[in-house]
């Protein structure tokens, strides 16, 4: 008997800059999950705001999600800048949180902002996730150097506009077909700033072989999940 694990892909509204308001949408989606690991998009808690602070791990304002994570069992993958200043992944569980990886390859004005991260994966139940930020999914020696710290799923967080609805499935099952992982991509819904008024949503989970296994729709608040077996 194989070992599973659930794994969710979450896009909930977002408000730019309120961190607090944010916090209270990732634990309804946290709740709605019913999932082991909850994946959100690229700086979910913020919105994509280059100029937003970065989000501290004791931060007060992220008690809703460690409480949800608590009552429901879940390693939340949140999206904030952190300290380094980094785009980053905040791994919220029911004890609080930490930083687990901050972006690698980093797009445009970014580098105005924040300084680049390095390839990472976290390990939840014997399940050793890796991470990734947008831009790091289209970047195939990011996959290949993540994929080499053993990984057996790749986990990111991105924001698209809507014309781009089929890129993170392009990069997923290209990212699947050279490596033979499964890859979960959140995806922003909604606007969320930045020039992103209008966002493509359609998070989606995809099988080592690339196929489509689950996905949202192009709306706010949507959830997609998917139990995987090793």
């Amino acid at each position: 008997m194989g070992q599973s694990s659930s794994i969710a892909v979450a896009q909930p509204r977002c408000t730019a800059f309120d961190v607090k308001t944010n916090a209270v949408a990732h634990r309804e989606a946290v709740r709605a999950a019913n999932a082991r690991v909850v994946a959100f998009p690229e700086m979910s808690l913020t919105g994509y705001k280059l100029e937003a602070a970065p989000v501290l791990p004791d931060d007060e304002r992220l008690a809703p999600i460690v409480a949800a994570c608590a009552e429901s069992g879940t390693l939340a993958l949140v999206g904030a800048p952190v300290p380094g200043p980094r785009i980053g992944i905040l791994a919220v569980d029911g004890k609080g949180a930490r930083v687990a990886y901050g972006k690698v390859y980093l797009h445009g004005s970014e580098a105005d902002h924040f300084v680049p991260g390095e390839p990472a994966m976290i390990e939840v139940d014997g399940w050793r996730l890796g991470l990734a930020v947008c831009r790091d999914t289209g970047i195939p020696e990011h996959a290949a150097q993540t994929v080499a710290l053993g990984i057996d799923g790749y986990v990111a967080g991105v924001v698209h506009a809507d014309h781009e609805a089929e890129v993170h499935g392009e990069r997923a099952r290209r990212i699947a077909a050279d490596h033979g992982v499964w890859v979960a991509t959140a995806a922003f819904a909604g606007p969320t700033g930045g020039g992103f008024d209008r966002t493509s949503g359609r998070s989606g989970i995809w099988s080592a072989d690339g196929a489509l296994v689950a996905e949202a729709s192009a709306a706010p608040d949507e959830i997609a999940r998917a139990v995987f077996v090793k």
